[in-house]
């Protein structure tokens, strides 16, 4: 059974940093894409970037461009999401998943499997 565990959220001032981590566990996941999602109270779940598993390929958000990282550890099956430059409107559940049908800015509905998120808040 795929599991996902997302860590490293917590409460942050505006212009700080923080690094997420996702635990990905149950099968290979070589040939998978894993993505990152975040979710603020009132809208939708919006995509932030996604990473292949097998060659390292990414795909951003125009909004994250230049301020996050995504990035993995073959070795320790874990993706990353390095946030600099933080700001209040990034405040929202940071959600890690994943999928082996493709690669590419996808909606939501394009993952399998889902993390149960970890909380990112940024004050002013």
């Amino acid at each position: 059974q795929v599991q996902l565990a997302e860590s490293g959220g917590g409460s942050v001032q505006a212009g700080g940093s923080l690094r997420l981590s996702c635990a990905a566990s149950g099968r290979t996941f070589s040939r998978d894409s894993m993505g990152w999602f975040r979710q603020a109270p009132g809208k939708e779940r919006e995509f932030i970037a996604t990473i292949r598993w097998s060659d390292g390929s990414t795909r951003y958000a125009d909004f994250v461009k230049g301020r996050f990282t995504i990035s993995r550890d073959n070795a320790k099956n874990t993706v990353y999401l390095q946030m600099n430059s933080l700001k209040p409107e990034d405040t929202a559940l940071y959600y890690c998943a994943s999928t082996p049908k493709r690669f590419g800015e996808l909606p939501s509905t394009g993952y399998d499997f889902w993390g149960q998120g970890t909380q990112v808040t940024v004050s002013s």
